[in-house]
């Protein structure tokens, strides 16, 4: 399939900024997977769509203060990094501005040599391997150092840094927030339990090739990032027992589908397990578990717009995308949501 059949026309201030006061106050769209016939709703009627015993999955990883601002130790240039996964020990595979003249052997020093960083390798991508050097816990000199990662899109400057944060995250590690989780508050998803709607969590820490664009033409040619994830024998078999009872299992995000999809077999089976996954879902494939998802609109041409295509069709989603931008819904990580069912 070629890259230009998941374009599609967004006025630039359609693109939303600042999340909205309540979580729970976005526009709802939602889409039926069959018909492609669409509704507009507001996102707490999503209680009138899940039915009791269907199953709810949520990414709860939660995004780390992974952006880093610093100066090679031998020249004081300035330099930026960006965590985007850790490998092992104190290695993390990051994205490092300027990267160029970044090579192996150099120094990155921040807060006057309280962090360092040694670049220790430069991957096929760009990315930098370093190693970082430092006194105390890392987690607590990140979190004094480091600032929230917002996408590329996203000009102005959070306020509240909690707000790009889901209300279940747990798992510290992600450089992306899972951002169709953003629209539950814990009153909705109390409410939601209440409501016989199970509710099943998988880790999967969003690294920022969520955000590179494809650059092939032939969307088959295009490798996907990998990303690390996790899910626990609990979580498996609310899923499974979910299924075996004739429920529906409804992603809340792209990551969490992502996971599903990986972990699920043949059968449509979900085992535990953690480790890494690379899965590419566009058009043509066929879903093993998933059989609905909560998600926001995604950016044309992006390999999120092709799962979401996978599921309902690429014809359908794109009519959807059209009719939001001529409904002015507000779009991408802090917009409003789409339910598929």
């Amino acid at each position: 399939m070629n890259i230009n059949d998941f374009d599609y026309t967004l006025p630039e201030e359609l693109i939303a900024q600042t999340p909205l006061p309540n979580r729970t106050a976005s526009r709802l769209l939602v889409l039926d997977k069959k018909s492609g016939a669409i509704s507009h709703r507001s996102f707490t009627d999503i209680t009138s769509f899940l039915h009791p015993g269907d199953c709810l999955v949520l990414n709860n990883t939660r995004v780390i203060p992974a952006r880093l601002f610093g100066r090679r130790a031998h020249t004081g240039a300035a330099v930026e990094l960006l965590l985007l996964r850790q490998l092992e020990n104190d290695c993390w595979e990051t994205l490092v501005r300027p990267g160029k003249k970044c090579r192996p052997g150099d120094c990155i020093d921040f807060a006057d040599g309280r962090l360092t960083a040694e670049i220790i390798a430069v991957k096929e991508d760009g990315n930098r391997v370093v190693q970082f050097r430092y006194h105390g816990i890392f987690n607590e000199i990140l979190a004094e150092l480091g600032e929230m990662p917002l996408p590329p899109y996203i000009k102005e400057k959070l306020a509240d840094p909690e707000r790009y944060q889901t209300v279940y995250s747990r798992v510290e590690g992600s450089a992306a927030a899972p951002t169709a989780g953003l629209h539950f508050d814990r009153e909705l998803l109390e409410a939601l339990h209440e409501q016989g709607i199970h509710q099943a969590f998988v880790t999967l820490h969003v690294g920022l090739g969520t955000f590179r664009p494809v650059k092939t033409e032939e969307i088959e040619e295009h490798h996907m990032h990998t990303e690390s994830y996790s899910v626990t024998e609990e979580t498996a078999a609310i899923i499974n027992k979910t299924r075996a009872a004739g429920g529906r299992i409804i992603c809340v995000g792209t990551t969490a589908t992502r996971v599903v999809e990986t972990l699920a077999d043949e059968n449509g089976i979900m085992h535990a397990g953690s480790g890494e996954t690379n899965i590419f879902i566009y058009p043509g494939y066929r879903f093993k578990c998933t059989d609905g998802l909560i998600t926001n609109f995604h950016l044309p041409k992006s390999t999120l717009i092709m799962l979401v295509s996978a599921l309902a069709g690429r014809e359908h989603v794109l009519s959807a995308y059209e009719a939001a931008v001529r409904e002015r819904y507000r779009f991408f990580s802090f917009g409003d949501a789409m339910l598929i069912v």
